[in-house]
């Protein structure tokens, strides 16, 4: 791994995986909840295997054109500019949409022709018809959890893909890529990774997400900024998962047992 490379601790064969669909010109779709580090690993691949990166974080709003490109006025003229995708197959770079169920199914569409065995993507706009070189590969991630009837894959879309999923890493992992990125010692690190687990095993509070090794980062990085460790799960985790005071309550009972009160931090 060169130096620019980002750095990403593997969970099992998720690095083969992605390089062999890259070789294959496979597209690759990625699931996995939310801060387990499926754009790190995305980032971590790119770089491996040299090439060019663009991500689109995918939202309710994003067009067709959004992604292809489209026409801009300048100096009087219309001229075209691509979008992201277009760049990308131009490029021969891999293009990441993250959360791409959160985009509007007629714009997923548009991923079909160059997720199966004709990679092109046609512009309708300019009459062009792309061709994706062997280099170009397209990744699209979601979280399953979000999973509900407007909210999906059309079949007809999941199916163009092959599938990876990720999760939380095992402890060991996790105390590792916690003490790496926030720069503390193996001791603290250890003690926020028990906290995450006991949190991820609360299942009687109504919770969208749970402690993501994201926020482990984040409370570390305040520790290491020389915050107590109490205040810094509480502002990082308690309070960053839920605005609930009853479920807030039930998260900071279970810091307390691990970590302590913020009120008792010196």
């Amino acid at each position: 791994m060169s130096i620019s490379t980002p750095y990403y601790a593997a969970q099992g064969g998720e690095c083969d995986l992605f390089t062999h669909a890259w070789k294959q010109q496979l597209p690759l779709l990625i699931k996995g909840p939310t801060g387990c580090g499926k754009t790190r690993f995305v980032e971590h691949m790119a770089a491996t295997l040299g090439r060019p990166l663009i991500t689109v974080s995918c939202h309710d709003d994003l067009s067709a054109a959004d992604l292809v490109g489209r026409f801009l006025i300048g100096q009087g003229n219309t001229i075209w500019s691509d979008g992201p995708l277009a760049c990308a197959v131009r490029l021969g770079a891999i293009c990441y949409l993250d959360e791409v169920v959160e985009a509007r199914k007629d714009t997923v569409v548009v991923l079909h022709p160059l997720a199966d065995d004709r990679r092109i993507l046609p512009i309708e706009r300019t009459g062009e018809q792309l061709q994706a070189p062997p280099e170009f590969m397209l990744v699209i991630s979601y979280n399953p959890g979000y999973q509900n009837l407007l909210k999906g894959l059309k079949p007809s879309t999941r199916q163009r893909f092959i599938a990876l999923n990720l999760d939380y890493p095992v402890p060991e992992i996790e105390v590792a890529i916690v003490q790496k990125e926030a720069h503390v010692s193996e001791a603290i690190a250890k003690q926020l990774v028990r906290l995450a687990r006991a949190l991820r095993n609360l299942t009687d509070h109504d919770l969208e997400e749970t402690a993501s090794t994201r926020l482990l980062v984040a409370a570390g990085r305040l520790v290491a900024s020389g915050l107590s460790l109490p205040l810094a799960c509480h502002a990082a985790i308690v309070d960053a998962l839920t605005d609930d005071p009853i479920t807030a309550n039930a998260l900071h009972e279970v810091m307390q047992a691990i970590i302590g009160s913020p009120s008792s931090a010196t």
